[in-house]
């Protein structure tokens, strides 16, 4: 099943440690740069609704942390972990990167 692939900024304009939120399709993204290597996941924190773009990154561990309420998400799976047990996960979503610009696609 082929998604909606958009733009959503020049990796000049998003820096390690940096994240910034982009409409894709119908859905709000957070993309994040960790050490070079870009995430994308909802950017709505499943517990209250945060922005998660907004929240702290831990890079070493490529998490998001959100500014509301804490829930901690892994910015590989999308896996809450800091609420392992209840199984809960956001969405994530394919990055690529072609030339100087940043996609992500949501199917």
């Amino acid at each position: 099943m082929e998604g909606t692939k958009t733009k959503v900024c020049k990796v000049s304009e998003l820096l390690p440690g940096q994240a910034k939120s982009a409409t894709v399709g119908s859905k709000e993204i957070g993309v994040f740069n960790i050490d070079g290597k870009f995430y994308a996941i909802d950017n709505i924190c499943i517990h209250a609704g945060g922005p998660l773009h907004e929240g702290a990154i831990d890079p070493k561990n490529c998490q998001v942390t959100c500014s509301w309420h804490g829930w901690a998400f892994d910015l590989a799976t999308g896996k809450c972990v800091t609420h392992p047990r209840q199984d809960v996960f956001t969405g994530t979503y394919t990055v690529t990167v072609e030339g100087e610009e940043i996609f992500v696609e949501v199917k």
